[in-house]
């Protein structure tokens, strides 16, 4: 493999006076990488895509959205927030599907300084009010199945001016009308945005039962742009030179047509596919809900060109009946993020679909989007690395005490730069014990080759990865042990060929109470998001094993508890 070629193209892509020069910065009061030439916030992003005004920039089922209509658009809901009475630094919330609003929103709130948070649309109420409660947005932007959740704790929801989005029917009192907020001919406000003030807040899942608000920046969100703008032309020159082609003779590719398949509250969707596709003037294509036959479907009738999302969505793409008896000639990337791609499903892109080549990302919320990136070639020859770390970023994997370990030795992955969170709201010692000087903590297990490649081996929070969401196993026991019937409980992950992983659970009963798995979940259901609640649940007749310490043995319960026997 063209190796050599790769670290000769990443060395003139970041030199002084190439595009994508890489500089040191003091930010906080730790020296980090930054892209020298990067715009100092988001605002500017959207700003020059006003150039692309007759291209097509949304399309939702049958509605088609220029980026003349989003310009508009954008300005008219910023000057309606200002009217409102918010401003810069303040927060507004937006829980809803992947419709079109939700860039839009978007779009309007960071090009005045205001930040998004990003509400997760599987919340229950519970989960929904906590978040309200903890980022305080001064508007609420919902549809209709998020509103009613919000409006069931009424006192939450009256501290929040609240705006419905495609409800049907009446709106229920108090709650503006979408098309209100539209009506107006206002234009976008001028206002100079910090570059480390808030983007946006995407809530992840709290080890200790509540979800963190992480603080994606400006900075931080233009710098993962960057990143994902520099993957490509750096792999893409290195391919090119390795097989005899002048880049030079090469005419720059057309504007991506992005199907995006995962939720827009996530950095997967969000930072990363929606950033790419409208920094470039592509089409975004949005889906009401995945499903497979529609995908196939819209890569035909739009001429998508790139798909990514999680790993279970490209298997099932190419698993799919009607995959043969569609046109899908336009695809040249699939894979995505939010969990690895296993190695036999990149060979079967690579070799499956003609023109498309396999892609993925690591990364995280915490890092604005991706800390890694490899397609193509490299994710061929190495389809168990999710590749080398991105420029903005110094990688280290480390010892239990913190201490940086030689190459090719295995330890927590930690890692600093432009793209790492300012921290997480109202929580100072969650922030504390994740960011260290800067250097943001991982809690992934890797090891990094010779060539800079990074390779994931382990996890070490206890997490399960499900379908890309993080389930966060202390959440879920602590839900399960407000059961009155329970004495103990533990939730770990076991494997699961669609998603990756699935939540178990292991519950050992009060002397003397009953209850079934199913009303177990019933209980649960009205505490967590559907994604979280065990599809597995054993009832074990003794203690839960632990060990010296007092924690399960997590691993002998997955080795030991068979699925076939799970309630």
């Amino acid at each position: 493999m063209h190796y050599a070629e790769l670290k000769k193209a990443w060395g003139e892509l970041i030199s002084p006076g190439a595009p994508f020069e890489i500089v040191p910065q003091s930010v906080n009061g730790n020296v980090i990488r930054t892209f020298k030439n990067a715009p100092p916030s988001v605002r500017e992003v959207w700003a020059s895509t006003a150039a692309f005004a007759d291209r097509d920039y949304i399309v939702y089922e049958g509605e088609r959205i220029t980026y003349a209509e989003a310009h508009r658009l954008t300005g008219v809901i910023a000057s309606w927030l200002f009217e409102q009475g918010v401003k810069p630094g303040d927060r507004v919330a937006v829980a809803m599907r992947n419709y079109p609003e939700w860039m839009l929103i978007y779009w309007a709130c960071v090009s005045v300084g205001v930040a998004v948070v990003g509400m997760n649309a599987w919340w229950v109420a519970d989960e929904v009010d906590y978040a309200l409660k903890d980022s305080a947005p001064k508007v609420v932007f919902a549809d209709a199945e998020r509103l009613a959740r919000i409006l069931e704790r009424p006192e939450t929801a009256a501290k929040s001016k609240l705006v419905g989005v495609r409800v049907p029917g009446e709106l229920p009192a108090g709650v503006i009308d979408w098309s209100q907020v539209v009506a107006g001919n206002g234009t976008m406000p001028e206002v100079a945005v910090d570059p480390d003030s808030d983007a946006c807040i995407f809530y992840t899942s709290g080890t200790t039962g509540f979800p963190k608000g992480a603080q994606l920046t400006h900075r931080g969100c233009v710098s993962n742009l960057f990143n994902m703008m520099f993957s490509g032309q750096a792999q893409g020159l290195a391919t090119m030179r390795a097989n005899g082609i002048d880049p030079a003779s090469v005419p720059p590719p057309a504007p991506a047509v992005a199907l995006l398949t995962t939720p827009l509250f996530h950095v997967t969707a969000n930072n990363c596919g929606a950033y790419a596709v409208t920094a470039g003037g592509g089409k975004m294509v949005l889906m009401y809900r995945w499903d497979a036959g529609e995908a196939l479907r819209l890569i035909e009738q739009e001429k998508v060109s790139a798909m990514s999302g999680v790993p279970v969505m490209s298997r099932e793409l190419l698993t799919h009946p009607d995959f043969d008896k569609r046109d899908t000639s336009s695809l040249l990337s699939l894979g995505g993020g939010g969990a690895p791609l296993q190695p036999d499903l990149v060979a079967k892109i690579d070799s499956q679909v003609k023109t498309a080549r396999p892609n993925t990302g690591y990364g995280m919320t915490e890092t604005c989007g991706i800390i890694t990136s490899v397609a193509a070639d490299f994710f061929v020859d190495r389809p168990t690395s999710c590749g080398p770390a991105m420029p903005s970023f110094e990688v280290k994997c480390v010892d239990d005490d913190g201490n940086a370990l030689p190459v090719g030795e295995v330890g927590e992955l930690w890692v600093r730069g432009s793209s790492v969170i300012k921290g997480y709201i109202n929580r100072p010692e969650a922030t504390a014990e994740s960011i260290t000087e800067g250097w943001l903590h991982t809690g992934d297990v890797a090891r990094i080759d010779e060539d800079g490649f990074i390779y994931i081996v382990d996890r070490k929070k206890d997490m399960v990865l499900r379908g890309g969401e993080n389930v966060y196993c202390a959440e879920v026991e602590a839900s399960v042990h407000h059961h009155p019937a329970v004495a103990e409980c533990c939730v770990f992950g076991v494997p699961d060929a669609r998603l990756g992983e699935e939540v178990a659970a292991a519950v050992v009963l009060r002397e003397g109470q009953g209850v079934s798995a199913e009303a177990l979940r019933a209980h649960l259901a009205e505490r967590l998001a559907k994604h979280k609640i065990p599809r597995y649940v054993w009832f074990l007749d003794e203690s839960i094993p632990r060990n010296a310490s007092g924690k399960f043995l997590k691993r002998q319960l997955r080795e030991t508890l068979k699925l076939d026997e799970a309630h």
